[in-house]
């Protein structure tokens, strides 16, 4: 028997920006058709024709592309089972609609919204589930309503007959998870208005796009049983079935905007670097064989498998991110660290120094976000200066002579030119350093000093110098 090609689909509903659970659904699938040597699709579920909007798709396809989750086939790039829009396949579903209907496996159904929420209404208030049957739906098929809907144009939903029968669904999370015969009644493939509905268009476009392994929150385990029935009618083989834990909040409670930022625009647009976010979307639900915790996209697609999916709901912990956030910012090399810095600042800088800004900063960064305020000192000469002591003003004043001296500005001559001016000087060690801080900075902690003078230069760290000495402006 030749193995399968796993391929796998993302498919996002174009109704608002990329939400960090439909990101990890993404990363998850992504992370196993390219450790499987498979195919990642993207499909775009826009038949909520109210809620949907091209904007939104656009801004679906900007957060996945910049956590660099790259897709095989998609409503962008096409592919050899396209469309990738469900708006755009509406004829192949009312097709195989039709065809059910044709096998006596679904039915026509002229009845009214308001009919069956009344049905609805009356199941519950009878104290049974609200499971509609053949008999009950195709009791509003008169040939009266017939008539009346060819006149105003409509065109009766179609129902899908579920079979009474117990299922059994082989999920690769969760276990055998059983639903008893009758649990789930008679459901709609199309609306009236000719749109599929969830459960229908997703099984149509999964068997037809051969998708082999569904991965996806367990808010659908529900829906599975009926996607199988469905499966099962139209002789299509079955895909294997992951349904991943929740994520949760700190708190326990569902993962909401009370905690915070959900979206992945929100967070790149504090300053989380995409192979941040990858890496902890990536454990919430999924943990690396020999406990890793910081990991680069090739190490989590080289070791992910669904056997370590795990059951239990995740705990999305915005502090561990943050700090996962300034551990890649460390990895970052410093060339491309430069480059997205500059979307967070407004400071007009050469690249150069830029770059040693960035070096002296590096460490104390846990959100990009953060780098205006952290790099303020090395652009804004400070206000509050220490206070002018004579003993402070001779050792500075013989520091300042030391480094107008220096012809090369390295961290070897400046710590060199420390040295010189220390060994006559009055403010000694600890001293020494902390009112140069002051000096410099007006702060009292920051990055390493010696890193603070490199990345100032020169003829900027002279200034500085110079003010606090004769205490009047430089220019």
């Amino acid at each position: 028997m030749s193995e399968i090609t796993v391929r796998v689909r993302f498919a996002p509903s174009p109704t608002g920006y990329l939400h960090v659970g439909g990101a990890r659904t993404a990363l998850f699938n992504y992370l196993f058709a390219r450790k499987m040597g498979g195919k990642f699709i993207l499909r775009i579920e826009d038949t909520d024709l109210e809620r949907s909007e091209r904007v939104y798709e656009e801004q679906l396809i900007a957060a996945l592309r910049w956590l660099g989750l790259d897709w095989d086939e998609g409503p962008d790039i096409g592919g050899p089972y396209g469309p990738y829009r469900q708006s755009e396949r509406v004829e192949i579903y009312q097709e195989y609609a039709q065809k059910l209907v044709n096998e006596g496996k679904a039915y026509e159904v002229y009845a009214y919204p308001e009919e069956i929420e009344a049905l609805r209404e009356k199941l519950l208030a009878e104290g049974k589930a609200p499971h509609y049957t053949r008999e009950m739906l195709e009791a509003f098929t008169t040939e009266e309503r017939k008539r009346e809907y060819a006149e105003k144009g409509l065109r009766p939903a179609i129902y899908f007959s579920m079979p009474r029968k117990d299922y059994v669904i082989h999920d690769v999370v969760k276990g055998e998870v059983h639903f008893k015969a009758g649990s789930v009644g008679d459901f709609a493939l199309l609306r009236s208005n000719g749109m599929p509905t969830y459960n229908y268009a997703c099984v149509i476009d999964d068997g037809l796009m051969k998708i082999t392994h569904v991965l996806r929150g367990d808010d659908h385990l529900s829906n599975t049983v009926k996607q199988i029935a469905l499966y099962e009618a139209l002789g299509w083989p079955v895909p294997v079935f992951g349904h991943v834990s929740m994520i949760l909040g700190p708190d326990g409670s569902k993962l909401s905007k009370r905690h915070g930022a959900t979206s992945v625009e929100e967070f790149r647009n504090r300053g989380y670097l995409p192979e941040a976010l990858v890496n902890f979307l990536a454990l919430l639900g999924w943990s690396h064989p020999e406990g890793k915790e910081i990991l680069t996209k090739e190490e989590l697609i080289q070791s992910f498998s669904l056997e370590r999916l795990v059951k239990n709901p995740a705990i999305f912990n915005p502090e561990k991110l943050r700090w996962m956030n300034a551990e890649h910012i460390r990895m970052k090399p410093i060339d491309e660290l430069v480059k997205i810095a500059r979307q967070y600042i407004n400071w007009d800088v050469e690249e150069e120094r830029l770059k040693k800004i960035i070096l002296a900063v590096r460490d104390r960064i846990e959100e990009l976000s953060e780098l205006p305020e952290l790099t303020r000192f090395f652009f804004e000469r400070p206000e509050n200066l220490p206070e002018q002591i004579p003993e402070a003003v001779e050792t500075y004043t013989a520091l300042l002579g030391e480094l107008e001296k220096l012809e090369a500005w390295t961290k070897e001559t400046i710590y060199a030119a420390f040295k010189n001016a220390m060994k006559s000087a009055r403010l000694k060690g600890k001293e020494f350093y902390m009112n140069l801080r002051l000096i410099l900075t007006g702060k009292t902690e920051g990055p390493e000093l010696i890193d603070i003078l490199e990345a100032l230069g020169k003829d900027e760290t002279t200034a500085r110098i110079r003010k606090y000495i004769e205490r009047e402006e430089v220019v």
